[in-house]
């Protein structure tokens, strides 16, 4: 039977799902004083100066509140020359041959410390990136819930509490950032400039509720209750479900893994929930910076014939060197597998190879401005793949881009 569309973005059985689980961790858990230390948190701002443990970073989660803009300009030149100006298959960074101010966005931020346990995030963004975050239909469960256009205009918009049990649980509720993925929806904080397939094709922002809890100094457990796959779409009522597990091997090496799983059609049996793993090894000495990643999910289709049950996996390597002072080189060979149709939305195999030089430097105080120069190529292959080239933008397997972008941060602390 359908179901009636939600219109509360956040059911109160999630709401519930936290209290309880909170609860039951509050009896659990021995109290501790008020010296507990805050769970690490991956700050909305793209500024990773603040190094996790120092000086710095202690007065920072002490004091708590920082606020600041940021704005991304790029410029991505298509040998393709496509007609409609549109790079397919892509998520972020998909219009071409013409300057774009891809995202625009101001923030305010407060920790849940020890000192003072409530925390919020609050920031409004605009620009091309936040396009493709409004769902676009067929099929009926990718049908954008009311106000789906204003509402990618907000970014991290929630509020924390942490409670004093244990090593300290933080309970988030509102839109939080997605946990699944390696690399940010902001690029400044990534090695390269364009988002690989593999982050595009995942969420980058969940309504719902998230309980974040440091078992010792190297492992935090998160779970979470959300609204679904795409934030802005409503097939059903509901809640999905995510774990993450990230456990800091050495100083130099962390792993982590997600899981979700969730109804992500219009039809709510457990036959049809999508099953999602993503899992992240990553290695840090500088100059140099390693990580892998790779993903696999499963579903199967509630309005196909026979109900098939369909496949997609994707994988990425980013590889970094800081060459010395304001120079940075980093490529990222990648492939995304989707050989029923239902991430992309067309039967292909994806690949592109990636390299991108960064300069990075700081004309005046707070403020961090980065200058990218990158090229990729991208290859499709499949009976749906593509990318569109020409007057008539025929679909043809290969594309090369060559792209000039300027991200700049202005945070204040």
């Amino acid at each position: 039977m359908k179901r009636t569309r939600c219109t509360v973005y956040i059911p109160l059985f999630l709401l519930k799902t936290i209290i309880s689980f909170c609860f039951l961790l509050y009896i659990a858990l021995p109290i501790r004083a008020e010296e507990s230390p805050a769970p690490e948190e991956k700050p909305i701002e793209t500024d990773t100066e603040v190094i996790p443990g120092s000086e710095k970073a202690k007065e920072l989660r002490t004091r708590g509140w920082r606020f600041g803009t940021y704005l991304d300009v790029g410029y991505t030149i298509s040998f393709n020359d496509p007609e409609n100006g549109l790079w397919r298959s892509k998520g972020t960074t998909f219009r071409v041959d013409d300057p774009r101010v891809n995202m625009a966005m101001g923030y305010l931020q407060k920790d849940a410390v020890p000192q003072s346990r409530w925390g919020m995030e609050f920031g409004l963004q605009t620009g091309v990136d936040t396009d493709k975050l409004v769902p676009e239909p067929p099929p009926q469960a990718n049908k954008p819930i009311s106000k789906a256009d204003e509402i990618r205009h907000l970014a991290r918009t929630n509020v924390s509490y942490l409670f004093p049990a244990g090593n300290g649980l933080r309970v988030t509720g509102g839109l939080i950032n997605s946990f699944i993925a390696y690399e940010s929806y902001y690029a400044m904080a990534n090695s390269n400039y364009t988002r690989a397939y593999i982050t595009d094709n995942v969420p980058y922002f969940f309504f719902g509720a998230e309980a974040l809890y440091p078992l010792n100094d190297t492992l935090n457990l998160a779970l979470y209750a959300v609204n679904g796959w795409n934030y802005l779409a409503n097939p059903n009522d509901n809640p999905s479900f995510g774990l993450q597990m990230l456990w800091k091997a050495t100083p130099q090496t962390t792993f982590t893994q997600n899981l979700y799983y969730g109804p992500d059609q219009e039809d709510t049996d457990l036959d049809f929930w999508r099953f999602f793993s993503d899992s992240i090894l990553e290695w840090k000495r500088d100059p140099f910076l390693l990580a892998v990643s790779f993903d696999v999910g499963t579903e199967k289709q509630a309005e196909q014939f026979g109900n098939p049950r369909g496949y997609w996996m994707a994988g990425a390597l980013w590889a970094a060197w800081h060459m010395g002072g304001p120079w940075t080189l980093a490529i990222r060979p990648e492939f995304f597998y989707d050989p029923d149709g239902i991430i992309t939305g067309a039967v292909q195999t994806l690949q592109a190879y990636t390299a991108t030089l960064k300069y990075k430097f700081s004309p005046i105080a707070s403020d961090t401005l980065v200058a990218n120069v990158e090229y990729r190529y991208d290859r499709s292959t499949g009976s749906g793949g593509g990318f569109f080239k020409g007057s008539d933008n025929t679909l043809v397997p290969d594309q090369h881009l060559l792209i000039f972008a300027l991200t700049w941060h202005l945070g204040m602390k």
